[in-house]
């Protein structure tokens, strides 16, 4: 199947993923908050909310108790240092006027989903998303510039109505974003296959 990525394609998607989804997607922002102050589990639960996305890919309504699979904990080692490299590299980044970072950061944006969802290690999952993204990082980067703009200023108008009214909208732009990334990443990443896991579990 051809990659491709348009705007209006990633509008009705990620509405659509993030309006089927909404209960679940708000029980597992709940659930984190509550055990985010627990150790060990909170690795497990951060790693489960991070990785959302590829989940919701799928296109099935998932349950808010999957934040808590014991799979997720598995991931630990090689989420850090997917994390930690992206960091590095960011920051190297922008020391050449901040522009390079911000390209990186795209590109390396799905590297975190594919450790989890492929079975990926670190740097195998920083170039599959590099591959993945080439030649629509552009798309992707005007899409949520666009999301935040429009949301910047629904809430300035919402603030001058009535600002509790604001809370409505972070949550309609968490769902958005979360929505958007889902969809992009499974239109992105449907031929990259999962790694064997029985042979890196050898390893």
């Amino acid at each position: 199947m051809e990659k491709k990525l348009e705007f209006s394609k990633i509008l009705s998607n990620s509405i659509e993923i993030g309006s089927k989804n909404l209960p679940s997607i708000l029980g597992c922002v709940v659930l984190w908050l509550l055990t985010i102050w627990i150790p060990y589990v909170n690795v497990g639960t951060t790693i489960a909310l991070a990785t959302l996305p590829a989940a919701l890919s799928k296109g099935k309504i998932i349950s808010p108790l999957t934040i808590f699979d014991k799979t997720y904990y598995k991931y630990m080692g090689e989420y850090f240092l997917v994390n930690g490299l992206k960091g590095i590299i960011q920051l190297a980044a922008t020391a050449f006027l901040i522009v390079p970072a911000i390209v990186l950061s795209i590109a390396y944006s799905l590297s975190t989903l594919l450790v989890v969802d492929k079975n990926k290690g670190a740097s195998e999952a920083l170039k599959c998303s590099l591959n993945a993204t080439y030649g629509y990082k552009w798309v992707i980067f005007f899409w949520y510039l666009a999301l935040y703009a429009i949301a910047a200023i629904i809430a300035s108008i919402l603030m001058r109505i009535w600002s509790p009214l604001v809370i409505i909208l972070v949550v309609a732009l968490m769902v958005s974003i979360i929505g958007s990334k889902a969809y992009i990443y499974g239109q992105l990443t449907t031929d990259i296959s999962d790694e064997d896991k029985s042979t890196s579990e050898m390893v």
